[in-house]
């Protein structure tokens, strides 16, 4: 990915395991996306 690079729409859990739509959290307001390697991986 690169900055101004867009994704899809997708919806997952959150704390509580309600569902939580990318357009619900935009509607907050700017979002960062933040990834990173599964732990207890080498890498």
């Amino acid at each position: 990915m690169k900055v101004g690079d867009t994704v899809q729409e997708f919806t997952l859990d959150d704390q509580n395991g309600q569902p939580v739509s990318l357009t619900d959290l935009l509607a907050s307001g700017p979002l960062v996306m933040y990834f990173y390697i599964k732990a207890m991986t080498p890498g």
